[in-house]
C-alpha cells in the first residue's frame, strides 16, 4: 500500500484560550481539535480504529507556524530544516479521544514566540480573538476499496505534527499536493499530498459563537430574577436596598408572580430562622451550664450557713468579753471578729490576776516572809 501524507485543517478554539506559568516562563494555551471518527475528506476514511492506535503520537509533537516547506514541497517539521523553518516555540500536549474526536492543547512559550515575526503573529491572531486554524500533518498507508463514498482508506497513521496556521489556504486545497520523506536509505523522495480540510470547521464556529450568544442572554434574563431576589432577601433582613440602577424593562424579567411570591416566602422564613438562631444558641448554652451554676450556687449557700454560724459565735464571745456592745457586735464583718477572740482571751486572763485575793477586792501588796528579809 502506498503511503500518503494528508494535512487535515481544523479549527482552534481561541474563545477558550488560557495563560500559565511553567517553570517561571509564561505560555500561552490554545485549545485545538482535529479528525472526528470515520471521517471521509477527498475519498479517504479515516477510521475509528486506526485513530485509535496512532493519535497518542501527537503528544510532544511540534506545533510549527505552517506546513514547513523547502523548494515549494512539504517536509516534516521534525526534521532539522523543518524546525528552522516554522518553530516558534510551540507544542502540542494532552492529547485525548472525547466524543469521537481528537483534542489537544497547543502550549506557546511567549519569550521564545516573541523572537521571530511569525511568533509575534501568532501571539497577536490570539489576542486578537480571531480565528485561527490548525492543521496536523499524518502519514498513512492507503488501502484502495470501492466504497460508495470512498476510494481509500487510512492505516498505519504516524502524526508528524500540527500546526498553526495564520492567512494560509495552501493546506486545505489540492492544488499543491507534493511533499518529501526520508526513506529507508535516509534520502529525500517525493510523496504524494493530500490536503484536507474538516467540513465541519464552519459549523464549530458556529456552535462556539452560539454558546456564547446564550450564555448572554441566560445572564440578562437572570437579571430581573437576581434583582427580585435580593430585593426580597434585603427587605426580609431588615435592610432598604437602594433602587435598582439596571434599566431591564419588566417584559424583559420572565418571573411570574406566583414565583416572586413563592422565593418571597422562602426568603423570608429564611429569615425568620436566621433570626432565631442567636436564641437557639443562648438556650443551648444555659442549658449546657445549669449543672455548673448549680453546683456553684449550692457552695456558696452552704459557705454563707458557715460563715453565719461563725459570725453568732464570734459575736456572742465579744459581747461575753464585754469588748463590744451587742448592737456594734453584730454589725462588725466577720473578718473583725476573727481577729478580736485572741485579745478577749487575754484580757479576761488579766483581769482575773489582779482581782486574785481571795475575797476579789484590790490587794494591798505582797509581802515577803519573816526571815527573808
Amino acid at each position: 500500500m502506498p503511503q500518503v501524507r494528508v494535512n487535515v485543517r481544523s479549527l482552534a478554539n481561541v474563545k477558550a484560550v488560557r495563560k500559565e506559568k511553567r517553570n517561571g516562563r509564561d505560555v500561552v494555551i490554545v485549545p485545538s481539535a482535529t479528525l472526528p471518527d470515520d471521517i471521509i475528506m477527498n475519498g479517504i476514511k479515516y477510521p475509528s480504529e486506526e485513530i485509535e492506535k496512532s493519535y497518542l503520537t501527537l503528544n510532544r509533537s511540534p506545533a510549527p507556524l505552517g506546513h514547513p516547506l523547502v523548494n515549494g514541497k512539504f517536509i516534516s517539521a521534525r526534521d532539522p530544516e523543518g524546525v528552522n523553518i516554522g518553530h516558534i516555540g510551540a507544542w502540542n500536549e494532552n492529547v485525548r479521544r472525547e466524543g469521537g474526536r481528537v483534542l489537544l492543547d497547543k502550549v506557546i512559550d511567549v519569550e521564545v514566540a516573541n523572537r521571530t515575526e511569525g511568533g509575534k503573529a501568532v501571539l497577536a491572531a490570539i489576542d486578537a480573538g480571531g480565528p485561527v486554524h490548525t492543521s496536523t500533518g499524518l502519514l498513512a498507508t492507503m488501502e484502495a476499496v470501492n466504497a460508495a463514498d470512498h476510494k481509500r482508506i487510512a492505516r498505519n497513521m504516524v502524526f508528524d505534527h500540527d500546526a498553526i496556521l495564520l492567512g494560509e489556504e495552501g493546506a486545505a486545497t489540492p492544488e499543491q499536493g507534493v511533499g518529501m520523506l526520508v526513506n529507508a536509505k535516509g534520502e529525500m523522495e517525493d510523496i504524494e499530498v493530500v490536503n484536507s480540510a474538516l467540513t465541519d470547521a464552519a459549523d464549530q464556529e458556529i456552535d462556539w459563537a452560539g454558546t456564547r450568544l446564550v450564555e448572554a442572554l441566560m445572564r440578562r434574563k437572570n437579571v430581573g430574577l437576581w434583582e427580585k431576589t435580593k430585593t426580597a432577601m434585603m427587605e426580609a433582613l431588615g435592610f432598604n436596598e437602594r433602587e435598582s440602577s439596571t434599566n431591564t424593562k419588566e417584559d424583559e424579567m420572565p418571573v411570574t408572580d406566583e414565583q416572586f411570591k413563592s422565593l418571597s416566602d422562602e426568603v423570608k422564613a429564611l429569615s425568620g430562622s436566621m433570626a432565631k438562631i442567636g436564641e437557639t444558641i443562648a438556650n443551648s448554652v444555659t442549658a449546657a451550664l445549669k449543672p455548673v451554676l448549680d453546683a456553684q450556687a449550692e457552695m456558696v449557700a452552704n459557705q454563707k450557713a458557715k460563715d453565719d454560724a461563725e459570725h453568732a459565735e464570734l459575736v456572742t464571745k465579744v459581747i461575753n468579753a464585754k469588748i463590744l456592745d451587742e448592737a456594734t457586735a453584730k454589725a462588725t464583718p466577720l473578718a473583725t471578729l476573727r481577729a478580736l477572740p485572741p485579745k478577749t482571751e487575754t484580757q479576761r486572763a488579766v483581769g482575773l490576776n489582779s482581782a486574785f485575793n481571795g475575797g476579789g477586792e484590790k490587794s494591798e501588796g505582797f509581802k515577803l516572809p519573816k526571815g527573808d528579809k
